[in-house]
């Protein structure tokens, strides 16, 4: 039998997904999904945004979080992704009280991260925002980019 070598996919993984690990409605796909990180099926994609919504967590978040940072790239915010966010305001994907939302898409469209990862159904994993993101990407010279919630994204063949 043939071994099947999987290449973890790139994914940009927002500060709701560490928090529904401890929350009823999303505990149990946060924690497969975290699972299969462990496995190697994706490679977790952080930001300092990432962290900094974090370190406001609650500890067992803190806690959770940092244990994960073995399975983790980090990248960093650029004036790229600041300009890319600024686009999607300026768009009305979001208002500006939103703009940690537009910077996590931000940062995942200016890194080629092909995959963000959130339970964030306001702001982010929503049909019509998506879209929207997408345009202003394409417009920009970026890749359009999957948006999901970890539930979409898990491998229940394992």
């Amino acid at each position: 039998m043939k071994k099947i070598v999987r290449f973890p996919l790139r994914v940009y993984v927002d500060t709701s997904v560490f928090g529904g690990v401890f929350d009823s409605e999303f505990e149990k796909a946060s924690i497969n999904f975290f699972n299969q990180v462990k496995l190697g099926y994706f490679k977790l994609v952080v930001s300092p945004l990432v962290a900094d919504e974090i370190a406001r967590a609650k500890e067992h978040i803190q806690f959770y979080f940092e244990n994960l940072l073995q399975y983790s790239e980090k990248v960093i915010i650029t004036d790229v992704a600041l300009d890319l966010r600024d686009e999607y305001i300026n768009a009305k994907i979001v208002t500006k009280k939103s703009y940690s939302d537009a910077l996590h898409v931000a940062l995942a469209s200016t890194n080629n991260i092909p995959l963000i990862i959130s339970w964030n159904f306001k702001h982010i994993v929503n049909y019509k925002k998506i879209q929207l993101y997408n345009a202003i990407n394409l417009t920009k010279g970026y890749q359009t980019i999957g948006i999901h919630s970890p539930l979409e994204v898990l491998d229940h063949e394992e």
